[in-house]
């Protein structure tokens, strides 16, 4: 009781509540700007916060990751173009709001609904993650290591189509984990005799070369085939009455808990609980006839759903160090530069940062309605601003970023040749959050290799494998994952299709 007491004071000392607001805010600005979104924006952050406090740190980011993820619909409202992926759903019925004259409504309606999903999921995460938690406490070497395996399995295998891309980006994170000294002996490995690589090869550097620096790459090649799109005028925020709300409870409770779900499920992400909410409120709701016409039930759907991901997310990521996606994937990294260990043994070495980032989250969630008061105000400002001086921008904060966390020249050049190296890869298909979870977790996964080796001693290793039903239930996980897209494609493949003659009229 007195950890949680410390956390709760903690998390609400001026400091940290200032931070998570200015997070809340700086992530509901790039949300609304289309074409940046979560992972440029919480990207963009991470390396000013390596002189913070942990749990300033993890306030701020945590601040951001809401706002950005509330902020794109602001764009699909007033623009039909959706600030971030998730918010296309948005865009369906928010947009015809507007050209109705009732943008501020519209925007009310997705701001209550992503308020409402997101302290739904914070419940779940406080329930959840410290039964998982007790549970990972029973982990041994091959547990994690099993573990580790079916997260990277996990992150890599949304798509048949992209599976062995995946794999193949998540090998390249553990090499890239591999360079520096062995943490079994002084060696140095793939250092090419520089000195700057001794200590390995820097996380902040590698994560804003991967998706901010790629990214403004990806945007420079395209706004010279993209016209500028004139916004609606927004400039306030009307929030729905009580009575409103008659008929569209379920709807809320139901949407938020299919995006909690959905975060807690590795590799999915706030699209597609946006587009599952969507789908099932088009199915089941009684004004599903207005569905396109600017109606308020697909918008309560897609945002509660979008914005209940953040903390079903988060379950996984704090209980046993799987990310969910890749912005995760970030936060993830973010509690290992700050010395903390997300995963097996997070809740019992670190309760009181726990605790302080599940009130953090919620005080985020609070903070949306003013800082979409605030945004909604800017909205027509920012989009005035020239999109190449905001690319510029992004790429010096990069460079100040990388430079900034450890002070070393050489981490600029590596952020560059990351975004490079990441930008080419996109652009054939290979998916960037399985390369920075590769990173953050290779060194925890070469430890738990040693250890096997270690404490399987003469024993065989079918012997040792079988001695641990736990860990042989996360391999056979691993390899349910890597089947399941093939098994799917086999069976859409087997289907039987219609004949010719029953084709004709």
């Amino acid at each position: 009781m007195e950890t949680i007491l410390t956390a709760i004071l903690e998390a609400f000392s001026p400091l940290v509540v200032s931070m998570n607001f200015l997070g809340v805010l700086i992530g509901m600005i790039v949300g609304a700007l289309p074409g940046l979104g979560s992972v440029v924006a919480i990207t963009i952050c991470l390396p000013f916060t390596f002189g913070m406090h942990s749990s300033v740190a993890i306030a701020l980011l945590f601040g951001v990751y809401c706002g950005s993820v509330a902020g794109g619909s602001i764009a699909s409202i007033l623009l039909n173009t959706p600030g971030t992926p998730q918010a296309a759903c948005t865009a369906l019925d928010g947009h015809p709001m507007a050209k109705q004259g009732k943008a501020a409504q519209a925007i009310g309606w997705a701001l209550a609904a992503s308020i409402c999903g997101g302290l739904l999921s914070c419940l779940v995460l406080i329930l959840a993650t410290p039964l998982l938690a007790d549970f990972a406490l029973k982990f041994g070497a091959f547990e994690t290591f099993a573990l580790i395996l079916m997260g990277l399995t996990c992150i890599s295998s949304v798509s048949a189509e992209a599976q062995v891309k995946g794999i193949a980006a998540g090998v390249l994170g553990l090499l890239l984990a591999c360079v520096g000294a062995s943490p079994f002996s002084s060696e140095q490995r793939f250092t090419f005799d520089l000195f700057a690589l001794n200590g390995g090869i820097d996380l902040v550097a590698v994560i804003v070369g991967v998706f901010a620096l790629s990214e403004v790459i990806m945007r420079a090649e395209g706004i010279l085939h993209e016209k500028r799109v004139e916004a609606m005028t927004g400039g306030s925020v009307i929030l729905p009455a009580l009575r409103e709300w008659v008929g569209r409870r379920w709807l809320l409770i139901k949407s938020s808990l299919i995006g909690t779900w959905v975060g807690i499920m590795p590799g999915t992400g706030a699209a597609t609980a946006a587009f599952l909410a969507y789908g099932e409120a088009k199915r089941s709701s009684p004004r599903r006839d207005k569905f396109g016409t600017g109606e308020p039930d697909s918008i309560v759907a897609a945002e509660s759903a979008n914005n209940a991901v953040t903390g079903g997310a988060l379950v996984p990521t704090l209980a046993l160090g799987i990310p969910g996606d890749p912005i995760t994937a970030i936060l993830l990294a973010t509690f290992t530069i700050h010395g903390l260990s997300p995963g097996v043994r997070l809740m019992t070495e670190s309760p009181e940062v726990v605790y302080a980032a599940f009130v953090t989250l919620i005080i985020a969630n609070i903070f949306l309605y003013p800082a979409c008061v605030i945004t909604t105000r800017l909205f027509n400002f920012l989009l005035r601003l020239p999109e190449p001086i905001l690319m510029g921008v992004v790429v010096v904060l990069c460079a100040l970023g990388a430079y900034g966390s450890r002070g070393n020249p050489v981490d600029v050049a590596v952020t560059m040749v990351a975004g490079i190296v990441a930008y080419f890869m996109r652009r054939n298909g290979y998916p960037m959050p399985p390369i920075v979870i590769g990173l953050v977790l290779g060194q925890q996964f070469e430890l738990s290799v040693g250890q096997m080796l270690l404490f399987k001693g003469n024993q065989s290793w079918p012997a040792y494998i079988l001695s641990s039903p736990l860990g042989c239930v996360l391999l056979l996980l691993a390899l349910a994952v890597l089947a399941m897209p093939h098994i799917s494609a086999y069976r859409t493949k087997r289907s039987p299709k219609s004949t010719p003659e029953e084709c004709q009229p």
